[in-house]
């Protein structure tokens, strides 16, 4: 498998991974009956019935008759599930999820959904039992790859924050005192740039000091360190050696930057694009500059799920471009003139009626699935590379709020 397909195939797992956590995360038990079972992959199987058969005779224990019997038959079910693996779980382990919802009215639902090979291992045998499903250390492992530290400053303000995988994530700010370089009357010009240098001099200690706090404690985990701001300001900053010395190593490069607010933590990522070559954000950075470059010449770029999957069906999309928020569904019907027509709605909501377009009778229902999973599908069958993007910065949004969060890169131009 070449790499962008290894690569495709690990986000549309994630993105499997993170629609099942949702849905589960939404889920309540009227008390303690949400069962949850995290099994490493050196787990072996017989180990877990045994741990979930003395669970199951301890719950016999249960005052509430309801509880007893819901949680009783969450173990008995995930038992059930258990007997179709062999001596161990698959690669990387297993989470099981079982229980009785809420499903209102007083009536429950009995869910059971079992988790393969999570993108990373599970660490460690952990059974829970609440009235929420865990799904806190999954939702760590679907945490973008890639930790850096950020600064920005000037001799006016400053801001610290962190660069997560595809996130920025502003954390600390902090104004200086630094007087302008005009002095007041009567105070001589030797004084005045004495008090100017103290004042800059303790401003460049308290960015330090917001840095140090935040990152020195997780130093063993940065990829690095990323500065910025107006010359002499960030040379001045990382001459005088402000920073704890175990940050010091960690900086990859200082970056010139015109804003040191929030906004300047993002133009920091931008303009550090070189030495973040391998993360993420960079990459659907490209993806979707390129796209806004062949949409603005009108001719190789698609947008909207219609004319995109009309695209993916002629092979002329290279690239297909998925928000990582959309959450849609497509349904298809069936005219009564023997045509399908397409409608995509918001995932939460039902399934409404639909006239056809051609001969205005009323249309029936033939399939209701994930516009991603529809649109995905189409692409593996014309060789189509998928990429999701974040929406962590502008022109991801942008796909989001004003594509319907599908677009494509197409190899040529078909007019569609």
């Amino acid at each position: 498998m070449s790499s962008d397909a290894q690569k495709t195939s690990e986000d549309r797992r994630k993105y499997e991974f993170r629609k099942v956590i949702e849905e589960l995360t939404e889920y309540e038990g009227s008390g303690t009956q949400l069962v949850t079972i995290y099994i490493p992959e050196d787990k072996q199987i017989s180990d877990v019935v045994a741990h979930v058969t003395q669970e199951h005779s301890e719950a016999a224990n249960i005052k509430s008759k309801q509880t007893r019997t819901n949680v009783q038959d969450a173990l008995t079910s995930i038992k059930d599930r258990l007997r179709y693996y062999d001596t161990f779980p698959p690669d990387n382990g297993m989470v099981i999820f079982s229980g009785a919802i809420d499903a209102g009215g007083g009536q429950t639902d009995m869910v059971t959904r079992t988790l393969e090979s999570p993108p990373q291992p599970v660490e460690s045998f952990r059974y829970h039992c609440d009235s929420e499903f865990l799904t806190e250390p999954l939702e760590h492992m679907l945490e973008d790859s890639g930790l850096f530290g950020l600064i920005v400053l000037d001799r006016r303000e400053a801001n610290v924050g962190w660069l997560k995988g595809k996130r920025i994530e502003p954390v600390k700010s902090a104004s200086s005192l630094v007087p302008g370089k005009q002095r007041k009357g009567g105070q001589s010009a030797q004084r005045f740039a004495r008090l100017r240098l103290e004042a800059i001099d303790n401003f460049y200690q308290e960015v330090a000091g917001m840095a140090d706090d935040l990152f020195v404690d997780k130093r063993h985990e940065l990829d690095g360190i990323l500065v910025g701001g107006p010359s002499p300001t960030k040379d001045e900053f990382l001459d005088g050696d402000y920073l704890h010395h175990e940050l010091r190593d960690k900086v990859l490069g200082k970056f010139d930057v015109a804003y040191t607010d929030e906004s300047g933590l993002k133009d920091l990522v931008d303009n550090a694009s070189e030495a973040l070559a391998d993360q993420e954000i960079v990459e659907d950075k490209r993806q979707m500059e390129e796209f806004f470059e062949n949409l603005n010449t009108g001719e190789e770029a698609t947008y909207g799920f219609e004319q995109t999957r009309r695209n993916l069906i002629m092979g002329s999309v290279d690239r297909l471009l998925i928000s990582e928020d959309l959450r849609s569904d497509v349904i298809v019907y069936e005219c009564p003139n023997g045509d399908e027509e397409y409608e995509v709605v918001d995932a939460r909501h039902s399934t409404p009626t639909h006239e056809c377009e051609e001969c205005g009778e009323e249309a029936e229902v033939m399939e209701r699935e994930d516009v991603i999973e529809h649109l995905m599908a189409i692409a593996e069958q014309r060789g189509t590379e998928t990429k999701f993007i974040s929406t962590d910065f502008e022109k991801g949004e942008q796909l989001l709020d004003a594509f319907g969060g599908v677009a494509g890169i197409l190899r040529y131009s078909t007019g569609v």
